[in-house]
């Protein structure tokens, strides 16, 4: 069986972000980003921090693969779904800052359309496609409950929890080898109470 996962991306128009693509940083990822280009997974996870980092280092942790050819996919906007370790370039990355995460927004959903369409004919039988982000709106769900005909799933943990707590819960599980429980996100119930804070870990 497959599973494949899709992260949602971070947000590429904030104080982070801006520091990154400053021209006059000189901290080696800005650097090799200027230069060369940089891979999406190690951009994203600097620019939103803790949540990326959990949802990255679980993903790859559990990625479950035989047809389809990445395991790890990035929802990235302008450019659809992404490898992690796709090489993007400072250029692409200021592009990739201008388009809206918005079911109406054609720049958006149309390249996440037809990668998901392109997913879905990947798997089969028992195969699940996950994601990893927000599932209390529409910006992710939408477009991709629609091309992945009921094999959208989502970690049923994620209800009630804020990104910083998804995050810590997905690095806990990485570090315990313990895959968290999945639900179709089809008739899910999305929102909820928040469930208790985590306990701190002695590390």
């Amino acid at each position: 069986m497959q599973t494949v996962f899709m992260l949602s991306p971070a947000h590429c128009g904030g104080r982070r972000a801006a520091l990154l693509m400053n021209p006059a940083a000189t901290f080696p990822l800005a650097v090799r980003l200027r230069q060369s280009g940089a891979p999406l997974g190690e951009i994203f996870s600097f620019v939103s921090g803790l949540y990326f980092r959990g949802k990255l280092a679980y993903a790859r942790a559990f990625a479950r693969t035989i047809r389809t050819p990445a395991g790890v996919l990035v929802i990235v906007p302008g450019l659809g779904l992404a490898a992690a370790d796709r090489i993007v370039t400072a250029e692409q990355l200021a592009d990739i800052a201008t388009v809206g995460v918005s079911p109406d927004q054609p720049r958006y959903c149309e390249p996440l359309d037809r990668d998901a369409r392109a997913l879905a004919g990947t798997l089969a039988g028992d195969d699940q496609a996950v994601l990893l982000g927000s599932i209390a709106t529409g910006k992710y769900v939408d477009v991709l409950e629609r091309c992945l005909a009921g094999r959208l799933r989502f970690p049923a943990d994620f209800v009630g929890r804020g990104d910083l707590s998804r995050g810590g819960l997905m690095l806990r599980c990485v570090l315990g080898n313990s895959e968290l429980a999945y639900v179709p996100v089809a008739g899910a119930i999305r929102t909820g109470r928040r469930p208790p804070r985590l306990e701190p870990r002695d590390c």
